[in-house]
């Protein structure tokens, strides 16, 4: 009986010792994430894709320079108001511009043009 006892009180530990060394294995080198990180890694993945459209958008606008002129004599906050005013926050499809999109469509244009 103390033998049974003794064998069911190691592989409790072995499974408890077994799974801890699976999870830091698992989220150090087997690329595991939490819920919360892909989501980050997702939103961050559209919102680079969408900024691209944004810029392409921009690019394709015939008064390109003038308006690259009058976004930059701008105060920082105002950028993103006059890139969704212009429509090129706007995704195809949308009624609305995208805020974000606006934001980081405002920092790119500047480090492309620059």
């Amino acid at each position: 009986m103390l033998k049974a006892k003794k064998s069911i009180k190691q592989l409790l530990w072995g499974g408890f010792g077994g799974s801890i060394l699976t999870l830091i294995i698992g989220f150090a080198w087997g690329g595991w994430v939490t819920g919360g990180a892909a989501k980050e890694k997702v939103e961050t993945a559209v919102l680079t894709r969408l900024t691209g459209i944004c810029i392409v958008q921009f690019n394709q606008d015939p008064e390109k320079v003038k308006k690259f002129k009058e976004l930059n004599e701008l105060d920082y906050r105002k950028r993103e108001e006059y890139i969704k005013k212009q429509g090129w926050a706007t995704m195809p499809g949308d009624t609305e511009p995208d805020n974000e999109v606006a934001r980081m469509c405002s920092e790119q244009i500047r480090l492309t043009s620059e």
